[in-house]
Formats: C-alpha cells, sequence, structure tokens
C-alpha cells in the first residue's frame, strides 16, 4: 500500500510537469518563463512526516476534514498546549500574529502529509549520531558572553526557520515571497526579515568559496523551469529551525531549486539538499507557490535592538548574583 502511494505520488509530479509543459507560460521581455509577482507558500503540511500519518504520504480531502490538520485547528493546539511551560514562563508569540496557512501542500490535487518526498518514509535521512555534534553557537563561546554567541535570526541578520533559503521553508508567518527577473540575474525577496537572495544566471559559483547568507546562488533556465544551485552557505546560518521543522544545511552542502509556472497562479517549487556531511543521501522536497495579491508590507525585526540587549543584560545579572 505505501510503496502503491510513492509510486502514485510520482506519477502525480510526472503528470504535474507534463501539465506544465503543455501551458505556456507569459514570457519576461527577455524571453525568460515570467516567475514574477508576490507568492505564498503557508502550508500546515510539515517538513517531516508524522507518525499519525502511518506512513501515508497523501490523503483525501474527506480525511484532512476530520483529522485536525487545518490552520485553526493547528493555531488552537498552540494556544492551549503549555507543557513543560513553568508558571513564570512569559510565553513567546501570540497566536493572534501567527499565520501558518489554511490546509495542507495539495499538489496535482492531492494532499500531501510532508514536504519530504524522498526518502520514501518522509523523513529526514540523518546520519547516525550526527544530531548531537551538530553546534548551534561558535565553538568556544558560551551561550550568553555576548552578542556572537546568539543565532542569526534573533540578532536580526537573517530571517528564522530557512524562510529566506534556499531551500525556503513555510514558518509561522510571513510566508510571502516576491520574484523580480531581469536579463542577468533573478532576485527573491522573502517577506521573512526582507531577505533578498540575488541569483545570478548563466556563469559560475564564486571560485573564493566565500560564505554567504542564504548560500552563493546561480541559475539558468531548462524550458520553462528555473533551475538555482546555491553553494558556499555561511556556517551561522547552518541551523534552520521553526517550530514545524528543523533541519541543518552546512558549509559545504549544495542546494538545487527548481521553479516550474504551473499555471498563472501556482509554482511548483521543488528542491534537494545535497549536504554528503550530515545526511545519509540526497533529500528532496516540494511545495506549491500560489499567487497573492502585493504588496509585500515591511518587515521590521526588532530582537536585535530590544530583546538582545535584554538577554544579555539579564546574563549579567544573574551572574553577579551567582558570585
Amino acid at each position: 500500500m505505501y510503496r502503491s502511494l510513492s509510486l502514485l505520488i510520482a506519477a502525480a509530479a510526472f503528470s504535474s510537469l507534463s501539465q506544465a509543459q503543455s501551458w505556456t507560460p507569459p514570457l519576461t521581455e527577455h524571453g525568460y518563463p515570467d516567475l514574477q509577482g508576490v507568492w505564498n507558500i503557508a502550508t500546515v503540511t510539515n517538513l517531516e512526516r508524522g507518525p499519525q500519518f502511518e506512513g501515508r504520504a497523501a490523503l483525501t480531502a474527506e480525511e484532512v476534514a476530520t483529522i485536525g490538520t487545518d490552520g485553526e485547528r493547528y493555531l488552537d493546539n498552540l494556544r492551549n498546549n503549555r507543557s513543560g511551560r513553568g508558571d513564570d514562563d512569559v510565553g513567546g508569540y501570540d497566536a493572534f500574529w501567527m499565520d501558518p496557512g489554511e490546509q495542507m501542500a495539495m499538489i496535482d490535487g492531492m494532499y500531501r502529509t510532508s514536504i519530504i518526498v524522498d526518502p520514501e518514509n518522509g523523513r529526514l535521512p540523518w546520519r547516525e549520531g550526527i544530531r548531537s555534534t551538530l553546534r548551534t553557537r561558535p565553538e568556544g563561546a558560551g551561550a550568553f558572553d555576548g552578542p556572537e554567541t546568539r543565532g542569526a535570526a534573533e540578532r536580526c541578520l537573517v530571517g528564522f526557520g530557512s524562510s529566506g533559503g534556499p531551500p525556503m521553508m513555510p514558518v509561522l508567518y510571513n510566508n510571502h515571497s516576491q520574484i523580480v527577473q531581469t536579463e542577468d540575474y533573478v532576485m527573491i525577496l522573502a517577506e521573512m526579515n526582507h531577505d533578498a537572495r540575488i541569483i545570478r544566471l548563466n556563469t559560475s559559483h564564486d571560485p573564493r568559496g566565500l560564505p554567504k547568507w542564504l548560500g552563493d546562488s546561480v541559475g539558468r533556465y531548462e524550458g520553462n523551469t528555473l533551475v538555482v544551485e546555491s553553494t558556499n552557505f555561511h556556517p551561522l546560518e547552518a541551523p534552520r529551525g521553526s517550530l514545524r521543522h528543523y533541519f541543518w544545511v552546512s558549509s559545504d552542502a549544495k542546494v538545487t531549486e527548481r521553479f516550474t509556472r504551473m499555471d498563472e497562479d501556482t509554482i511548483l517549487y521543488q528542491f534537494e539538499v545535497d549536504d554528503p556531511a550530515v545526511y545519509t543521501q540526497v533529500w528532496r522536497g516540494e511545495l506549491p507557490m500560489r499567487s497573492v495579491p502585493g504588496p509585500i508590507y515591511e518587515y521590521a525585526c526588532h530582537e536585535g535592538n530590544y530583546a538582545l540587549p535584554g538577554i544579555l543584560a539579564g546574563a549579567r545579572v544573574a551572574e553577579q548574583e551567582a558570585e
């Protein structure tokens, strides 16, 4: 049964690509398939397939309606589940501000139970024991020694959870992206932390191997598809975590993305992560990007201005009290 579902998804993906080839997308003034506009990847489908789906890669509409996978039920769980929190915990974001999506990711009429499509079990293929060796902060520094020891997203350097990618992942809110194309570049602006990824077309990667936020991205067009390969990721951007997913992209990883315009309102976003130091195989995922009205409004990250000084000041007080 499970093998049949996997084959069905593979057939559906082939059907979708065949449909995209038969549909003629509009072209830019430079003759490229036009991917421009504002797109949304919000979904309640998680990166990895949960055990509640019993290995099933796809669900029917009737099943989706009865198992509590819609956005409102997800937010209700966040509001009501305070397990593990102390009485003095002030909590995190109010659920009022969250916008995780309204439904599971649907591709070619099928509701996906995970963003990951390979491996077939919908789970990340971690190397045995590797997760205990992964560091989220610079080696030799304490968690609260200074701003450099805090996470990149906490310091407002990049958005959290891989919202800017690559690969681009849905998070709890601000899941819009704007694509702008010129003759020599493609720019993808992520709403979260206004991360702007500049993709150079028809060229090679920087031979110096300099690490960059969001990686060093080069692209090319293959028919109606934009193919983007990214390398040279910044080590502080290696941990990619949100409440809905956690994975790792090392400095030596290569991420390949494919953007294919399916119709007026949909881009099929496919990606693969090749990172042999962390994973036992290349893993792949896919999401629909849905057209939404623009513009993208300004996003201002103030954690670096207010929360970070407060965190460090609190650590200094704790040290004084310990003395």
